[in-house]
């Protein structure tokens, strides 16, 4: 007989992941509900399934709900930008939460554990997007047929450094590197705004690289680096030549359709082991 899996909420974000993963739930037969975020979810998202309309700061609503419609387990689905706390306007449960957890609010890594940690105490089982579409974790080796140079291997080793070093301060995931020189650093802009800072930094000769890794200690199931085709688009727009994300700490939304990206724009796209790249001195990294 076979087992009835728990209903999932999904905490939807933006993008095309929150749909994908009530797709593919629902394809396993298991039920969905899904919590969209004013000013983050698209409309589209949640059309035509069981959901509920919120602000982030309506805590104690949202796992109310959660409650009264059997949700089981929850993962945390799509991209969002963070509010000011003028925007959250906290209900009694986040104000206390967020007295609770004190200066862990203060980066999102931290802030996003002690989220999962006040689920968890709820009852909920907190899920990683990996396992739920097994195809998304960023396998190692390059992605297109496109991969990178010596010199391309050295500005990976020294943007996984400092993008590492980022991480472990809680303060962003990617950093881009050229010959050397760090152009730009990820902070509560994103991916997309650096990269777009990154057009009018560029030196002359050959472009720079993109590198997104795991924050240290970050857990696997929240907020994982993400990159997909619009990455790829931004990458090149800004004049790089590449981008490595972490092997096994990263997703990489729809493969074949970076791949085929990257390859038309004359990028590289490659999944790295980042421990191993920041320790590079040498860029021989592989």
């Amino acid at each position: 007989m076979t087992a009835v899996l728990p209903k999932l909420g999904i905490l939807a974000g933006g993008g095309t992941l929150p749909a994908r993963i009530a797709a593919a739930a629902l394809g396993q037969g298991r039920d969905v509900f899904l919590v969209a975020f004013d000013g983050h979810t698209d409309p589209e998202t949640v059309a035509g399934l069981p959901h509920l309309w919120s602000r982030f700061g309506a805590a104690g609503s949202i796992i109310r709900r959660l409650h009264d419609e059997g949700v089981g387990d929850v993962v945390f689905a799509g991209p969002v930008k963070r509010p000011s706390f003028s925007e959250l306007l906290p209900d009694w449960r986040t104000t206390r939460f967020l007295a609770r957890v004190g200066t862990r609010a203060l980066g999102d890594d931290g802030l996003l554990r002690s989220v999962v940690r006040e689920l968890e105490e709820d009852g909920f089982r907190v899920v990683g997007l990996h396992d739920l579409l097994k195809d998304l974790l960023t396998a190692p080796g390059p992605v297109g047929s496109l991969v990178p140079d010596e010199a391309a291997w050295r500005d990976i080793a020294r943007a996984a450094q400092v993008a590492r070093a980022l991480g472990d301060l809680d303060v962003g995931q990617g950093a881009v590197v050229q010959q050397g020189i760090v152009l730009a650093v990820e902070a509560v802009e994103g991916t997309d705004a650096m990269l777009a800072r990154c057009a009018g930094l560029a030196r002359p000769g050959v472009g720079g690289v993109l590198v997104k890794v795991r924050k240290p200690r970050q857990d696997r199931r929240i907020d994982l680096p993400t990159m997909g085709v619009t990455t790829v688009e931004k990458a090149a727009a800004a004049g790089l030549r590449g981008v490595a994300v972490e092997a096994g700490g990263s997703l990489l939304i729809d493969r074949a359709a970076v791949a085929e990206a990257a390859d038309r724009l004359g990028l590289f796209v490659i999944g790295i082991d980042a421990p191993e790249a920041a320790a590079s001195s040498d860029g021989t990294v592989s």
